[in-house]
């Protein structure tokens, strides 16, 4: 029983490591699908926020400051993105893929003048996000060591699942959130109504660039300690598979990212055990992802002007 409960509580642990990081960049996602633009760009907004804030954060020693500067660089490269499709109507798969592309480039020719090198120096334990309620829980039991594992965690841990919560009453509480659903649903009856469609896509899509660069700066400044080219490898596709999961509710993809972390974490623990190949254990994530496509893409209901440009009448 000893022996389950740490296992069970090193789990959990890991699962709240890996999930927030995916649950930021999958409540983006919701605001700019449901807002009705295809936003694939994910992983490179996320990828711009784990670097910014990284640096911002060794630069300064101000975690808190790093963070924030880690969304507002997401949120930059959302505005690109949603010039490209909001403003000239270009096509949204593309200006994404073009946006993977384009944010690991930009930050690795960065890093190679700030640093020279395409990785950033390690942060220190006080340059990293701090963790909440480290230290109040007895380990020397099975219970108290259980509850240091599932609540000694990272400060943006906590935030995300508040932020679930007020990206949930924004959708389907407030007047924003009403007109947001209806633009990826009717854009033109939209119009007629006097709603600013492209207006409101564009803060939609600039909303999700900054959750995204948060998602990728959780990653840097709480999971690992430092920037590398590979950080954020696969992780924007997964959020987004998330949000297929969730059915484009914040909700639902609370659910699909916790599945997606308890599967990292699954990793974790099943990587400790020499019995077992590491590279298959390193497959489960994205195994499990593609079931999820396979078993969820077609029952989903996308908005129904979700990936079609909107061209305002004369």
């Amino acid at each position: 029983m000893t022996e389950f409960m740490n296992e069970f509580g090193i789990i959990l642990y890991a699962t709240l490591i890996y999930t927030p990081p995916l649950l930021y960049a999958a409540l983006g996602s919701c605001f700019s699908e449901v807002s009705g633009v295809v936003n694939i760009g994910i992983e490179g907004m996320m990828t711009a926020g784990a670097f910014t804030g990284t640096v911002v954060a060794y630069f300064t020693g101000n975690p808190y400051l790093g963070f924030l500067c880690g969304g507002l660089a997401g949120m930059l490269f959302g505005a690109i993105h949603a010039f490209a499709t909001v403003n000239l109507g270009a096509d949204q798969t593309i200006a994404g893929t073009a946006i993977n592309m384009l944010g690991p480039g930009i930050v690795i020719m960065i890093a190679r003048v700030l640093f020279n090198s395409t990785d950033t120096i390690p942060l220190t334990p006080d340059q990293k996000i701090p963790t909440l309620f480290k230290g109040i829980f007895d380990t020397s039991t099975v219970f108290g060591r259980f509850m240091d594992n599932v609540f000694a965690t990272y400060a943006s841990t906590y935030l995300v699942f508040i932020m679930v919560i007020v990206v949930w009453f924004v959708f389907y509480k407030t007047r924003f959130g009403l007109r947001l659903r209806a633009c990826g649903e009717h854009p033109q009856a939209c119009e007629t109504l006097g709603i600013n469609v492209v207006a409101t896509r564009f803060i939609c899509v600039c909303l999700s660039g900054f959750l995204s660069g948060l998602g990728g700066a959780c990653v840097t400044m709480a999971t690992s300690n430092q920037f590398r080219p590979i950080s954020i490898v696969g992780q924007g596709f997964i959020a987004i598979a998330a949000v297929l999961f969730g059915k484009f509710r914040p909700q639902g993809a609370l659910l699909g990212c916790l599945l997606f972390g308890f599967c990292s974490g699954l990793k974790v623990v099943l990587g400790g055990s020499s019995g077992v190949n590491v590279h298959l254990i390193s497959m489960i994530p994205y195994v499990v992802t593609v079931i999820v496509l396979i078993l969820f893409v077609g029952k989903s209901r996308v908005p129904a002007a979700n990936g079609k440009p909107y061209i305002k009448s004369k």
